[in-house]
């Protein structure tokens, strides 16, 4: 067993390949690359971007990131070993993992012997053969090997002698990391810590690395991870917000503030840890997927208190119901029922928009009853900066709103003929400028398009500027779905000037009065941006 003195422990992030294979979670590039970042920011070691190759998607990925790097973590490509009965240098599906360009390559290969005779229909020893013959390929080329042991576990229980023989091979050919997965999440963690600990009671040592991916079909894909941990392993492989194939992947959410809190094992700094909680929910809101509130950590309910005595112990000391400082982790403290919950939030959203608020000044407590009421609607600020920058300057009386919308209609019409279906929107808006109303139309491929288009028309000749803004993102939520057709709605919308990239919300059972509200605040903000840049570039400099 280690001893849990500060040592380094190395995460590698699989949400861009492993998680991406959860039922009813699709990710386009623009996803990908916004992930990948944001995860390069959080201070993950190692990236897995995807299977180049396996589709059009990743291949443009891996090749856009070359053009512009990640700042610290290593883009890792993932595949398998060769295919049987070929040779690595002759095998098509090994050309795109070089051409990916990455100095890391993860490969995966069989040490179930089950699954080399039913699943590969080949023979134990060429799948030995395979195992060798890809690493020595891709080490010939300059990768670096990451060795992932698929079904390392229930290939141990059953066959401890060719398991074994499949890593030797794996060390022989150059492979620097050696890792032990439970592809099928089945094994507990009191056999991951025996085996773990007879495997490297048997491995020759080198100076091999060992590494361990789990999945949570058993509800113990963290558990799994902690226990290998403690025998000796150093890299764990897993998913922001537990992310999977059937039940999910080990979730890096909980992992990562384990090692770091509570075993004293070094993962990221701590600045990055505290940016632990908004990554887990920049993640949840790209993939489109409502945020867990009950997660351990970073749930929104993670440190939540609601009356009674447990509120009365936690404002005394946040020990009595704490198993730690939330703040560590970036998460907050909420006691429901008090109206201080949140302030420190608001005042620390306020500098990163270049407001300097008092925490005694009453208008801090207005912010927080907006935000409050609006959130009990709805509204989640968490992906949603943009709208809630303009709501705080609203109630400091610093929104400038330049341009009201007086109203909007929106038609939708189907024309059928020649058996199809054809749509067309058209969208008529007033908007008021300086005093002066402008009506304006304009079609589009749908309501929200149409509108869009006839709010520009109207706008553009008083803000050119308009003319560089486009939409990137749009996503919708159900907010309660046991309301059918009549469900309020939350719609996110995100929209960029070709250098900076912002996201507006609405909120409404309509859900094209959610989308006019966030096209607006979409325009409104983007607007706000190109007025400070203008300011910045015109304010005196300092020598």
């Amino acid at each position: 067993m280690i001893s849990t003195t500060a040592c380094q422990i190395w995460i590698y992030d699989t949400t861009l390949r492993d998680g991406a294979q959860r039922e009813g979670l699709s990710l386009s590039i623009e996803d990908k690359i916004r992930i990948a970042r944001q995860l390069d920011r959080l201070g993950i070691p190692f990236i897995e971007g995807g299977w180049p190759g396996a589709n059009p998607k990743d291949v443009q990925f891996f090749w856009q990131l070359q053009e512009e790097p990640l700042t610290q973590a290593e883009l890792v490509a993932f595949c398998s070993t060769r295919r049987p009965g070929t040779v690595a240098s002759e095998d098509p599906m090994l050309q795109p993992i070089l051409a990916a360009g990455t100095c890391w390559v993860t490969i995966f290969g069989k040490s179930w012997d089950l699954h080399v005779t039913e699943g590969l229909k080949t023979t134990l020893d060429e799948n030995l053969a395979m195992i060798r013959d890809t690493i020595e390929y891709l080490r010939a080329n300059g990768r670096r090997v990451i060795y992932d042991a698929e079904h390392w576990f229930d290939g141990y229980k059953r066959n401890p002698t060719y398991a074994l023989e499949t890593l030797r091979v794996a060390i022989a050919a150059g492979a620097e990391w050696l890792v032990f997965c439970d592809t099928n999440g089945g094994t507990l963690p009191h056999e991951i810590s025996q085996i773990v600990r007879d495997v490297v009671g048997t491995l020759p040592a080198t100076s091999l690395q060992l590494g361990i991916h789990t999945h949570n079909d058993s509800d113990t894909a963290v558990a799994n991870a902690l226990a290998a941990i403690m025998q000796g392993v150093r890299m764990v492989q897993g998913t922001m917000n537990g992310y999977g194939e059937r039940c999910g992947n080990a979730n890096l959410c909980s992992v990562i503030p384990n090692l770091q809190t509570k075993l004293g094992l070094s993962c990221i700094s701590d600045a990055q840890l505290a940016q632990l909680t908004e990554t887990s929910r920049f993640v949840s809101e790209v993939v489109n997927l409502a945020p867990d509130d009950h997660a351990p950590f970073v749930g929104l309910s993670a440190f939540a208190h609601k009356g009674g005595i447990h509120v009365s112990a936690v404002e005394r000391n946040p020990l009595t119901y704490e198993h730690m400082q939330p703040e560590v982790i970036g998460n907050r403290r909420r006691i429901v029922i008090s109206e201080q919950s949140g302030l420190s939030n608001i005042l620390a959203k306020a500098r990163s928009f270049g407001i300097e608020l008092d925490k005694q000044d009453p208008t801090c407590r207005q912010i927080l009853q907006r935000l409050k009421s609006l959130e009990s609607d709805g509204y989640q600020f968490e992906a949603a900066e943009a709208s809630f920058e303009l709501l705080m300057r609203d109630v400091l009386g610093q929104r400038q709103r330049p341009f009201e919308v007086k109203g909007f209609q929106a038609h939708y019409d189907m024309i059928s003929g020649q058996n199809l279906l054809c749509a067309t929107s058209l969208a008529t808006v007033k908007v008021a400028v300086g005093g002066q109303d402008i009506l304006e139309a304009a079609e589009g491929n749908g309501p929200v398009s149409a509108m869009d288009a006839a709010l520009r028309k109207a706008l553009i000749n008083f803000y050119p500027e308009i003319e560089t803004f486009h939409l990137t993102d749009y996503k919708v939520r159900i907010l309660d779905g046991a309301a059918g057709t009549s469900a309020k709605t939350r719609v996110l919308i995100e929209s960029s000037n070709g250098h900076q990239r912002w996201t507006t919300v609405g909120v409404s059972g309509n859900i094209l009065e959610a989308s006019y509200h966030a096209v607006v605040e979409g325009l409104e903000y983007g607007l706000l941006l190109q007025s400070q840049a203008k300011a910045a570039l015109t304010s005196p400099t300092q020598s």
